[in-house]
């Protein structure tokens, strides 16, 4: 697919969404998503439709915003790849009942896993194949039916999944629906048995608003202002290059790079000089040259960056270019507490740097804020590692490096207050997509009369020992 060609918004008709989502509610109460089988064929077609078409999607993710090549396959193309794998190979371990023990007189207690019913996946434009198949690769392991809604921003790449997705899943449980405002609208106004969403605040409340219609569960991945913390003591060099990695992949447009740096009076300098040379590092004299850096996903947002761009001085970068949409690498500096780039989310290819006279302060800066979905911290003390994951709240954090948390799929990830809620990876969306049902079975063998009325002393004496 070429990047020049322009595609025309994706689009599904209207009036076709209630009766898809009703095809699917069909297939799931017949049974069709439960048995172990169906989700082992499931994963596997997920993982061979990557394999069989990996650099079709490595192409629409670099005609919607230049995205790189080997940074769409690692972080995006290849997540739901990641995630279908470790599914499909822990399903049986995931789905086998949990044994509680036995209580005296009551009986044996287990839990079961069971699918939720069908699920509502939304993902947005910056990672638009990672950030919609990886949930779905746990929806799928849960048992559950599935509607997915790619971004419309990003719509080679919605084309091309609504192209694949029909041919590698099955129809009957699995669809896509594409489109903007209109068709998103329409399918908040399905009953679902639970919604994942990703993306800003704004849209979150009006999902919640829609889900309460129907008292619908939701996970919500949103984002926020996720500060770096660079201690006095902190490597510089190699603060500077984790920073400036984290920050840029991707031309800034992540929700967990980090949004601005908090640091040290007496390093502020150094770090900042620190960073323009790993910036020269990874991107050569003029990043506008290298196909190692993206573009900004559309004009709008090119203009937005370029307004808050004027609240600082460029240490480094500041280039615009609005008809390639680019924005260069940029270090901010004498910006305001107050200014719009220090109360909005940046996403985007532009990091302020401020500076603290002490951990202290970074704490209390970093707690008269909106909870962050990432907390970034650089030390080499191990006390004040401890003092500020003690003293702050963040949905993740990552000491002496950036984005790398969330790649252990042994770890939730998620958010917390305005930056989300619910966590998945790995064995975590299995269980955002499944109820946990209590069942106690009891024998029949032996049925105390003393547990039945007309009451006992005696009984109530036991009752008070054991309670």
């Amino acid at each position: 697919m070429s990047a020049a060609e322009i595609l025309p918004q994706p689009h599904t008709d209207l009036e076709s969404i209630p009766a898809a989502v009703a095809r699917l509610r069909a297939a799931f109460d017949a049974g069709r998503t439960r048995p172990l089988a169906w989700r082992k064929q499931q994963l596997e077609q997920l993982i061979q439709m990557h394999d069989d078409h990996k650099q079709e999607f490595i192409d629409a993710l670099h005609a919607d915003f230049g995205k790189p090549a080997f940074e769409a396959f690692a972080s995006d193309v290849g997540q739901g790849k990641t995630e279908a794998k470790t599914a499909l190979k822990n399903l049986k371990k995931w789905t086998r009942p949990e044994r509680i023990g036995g209580i005296p007189l009551l009986g044996k207690g287990r839990i079961l896993r069971e699918p939720l019913g069908v699920a509502l996946i939304i993902s947005p434009w910056n990672y638009p194949m990672g950030l919609l198949l990886s949930p779905l690769a746990g929806a799928i392991a849960a048992g559950n039916a599935v509607v997915l809604k790619p971004s419309e921003v990003t719509p080679h790449t919605s084309a091309a999944l609504a192209k694949r997705i029909p041919q590698y899943m099955d129809a009957e449980a699995i669809t896509l629906v594409e489109g903007g405002v209109e068709e998103t609208t329409s399918l908040l106004e399905q009953r679902f048995d639970h919604i994942f969403y990703t993306g800003n605040g704004r849209v979150a409340q009006v999902v919640l608003e829609a889900a309460a219609k129907h008292l619908t569960p939701v996970t919500l991945e949103l984002g926020g202002k996720s500060p770096c913390i660079v201690d006095e003591d902190a490597d510089i060099d190699i603060a500077a290059r984790r920073i400036a990695w984290g920050k840029f992949v991707n031309a800034g447009q992540t929700c967990i790079a980090p949004d601005y740096i908090l640091v040290h009076e007496s390093k502020e300098d150094a770090l900042v000089e620190a960073l323009e040379r790993s910036v020269t590092e990874f991107y050569g004299q003029d990043p506008k040259t290298t196909p190692d850096y993206a573009r900004i996903v559309n004009h709008r947002h090119h203009e937005r960056l370029s307004t808050l761009m004027k609240d600082g001085v460029p240490a480094f970068g500041g280039q615009l270019d609005a008809e390639q949409k680019y924005v260069a690498p940029t270090v901010l500096r004498n910006v305001s507490r107050d200014s719009a780039i220090m109360q909005e989310e940046i996403f985007g290819p532009i990091l302020p740097v401020l500076s603290v006279k002490s951990i202290d302060e970074a704490v209390d800066f970093v707690n008269g804020r909106d909870k962050p979905l990432a907390l970034y911290l650089f030390t080499k003390s191990s006390a004040v590692e401890d003092d500020v994951l003690a003293r702050t709240s963040s949905g993740g954090a990552c000491v002496n490096g950036t984005l790398l948390h969330i790649m252990d799929a042994r770890m939730p990830f998620g958010g917390v207050g305005p930056s989300g809620m619910g966590a998945y990876h790995g064995r975590h969306t299995f269980e955002t997509f499944s109820h946990r049902k209590s069942v106690l079975t009891r024998g029949t063998r032996f049925d105390p009369k003393i547990m039945y009325p007309p009451y006992s002393e005696r009984l109530a004496k036991l009752m008070q020992r054991f309670m």
